[in-house]
């Protein structure tokens, strides 16, 4: 079985209650899915995971930040034609960069 950090909160709360001795009709219920949908859940959780793949490039929003960093516009002009703070820029423009990163390394 996948280790339970891999796992989506969903499957860890079907598991959970499958090893309670809840039914499956139950869990059906109290997920508001079909039985079929619980047990195919149930199955999937066997199979093997990697974890969350790491993003290889920018957000468009980040994209863009580096384009207008790129061309002289200051933080703060980002920030009005955003209507987001300055603050806010850096922090999208710092994670763009190091998302760049990412990218040249794969």
């Amino acid at each position: 079985m996948t280790e339970p950090a891999k796992l989506r909160p969903v499957e860890r709360r079907v598991l959970a209650m499958r090893d309670e001795g809840v039914h499956i009709d139950e869990i059906a219920r109290r997920i508001d899915r079909s039985p079929s949908h619980v047990e195919r859940v149930i199955v999937w959780t066997e199979i093997p995971r990697r974890g969350r793949s790491a993003r290889r490039s920018p957000t468009a929003l980040g994209a863009r930040v580096l384009a207008l960093r790129a061309d002289g516009e200051s933080h703060d002009e980002i920030a009005v034609r955003f209507r987001r703070g300055p603050k806010y820029i850096r922090q999208v423009e710092g994670l763009a960069h190091y998302t760049q990163g990412l990218e040249l390394l794969s």
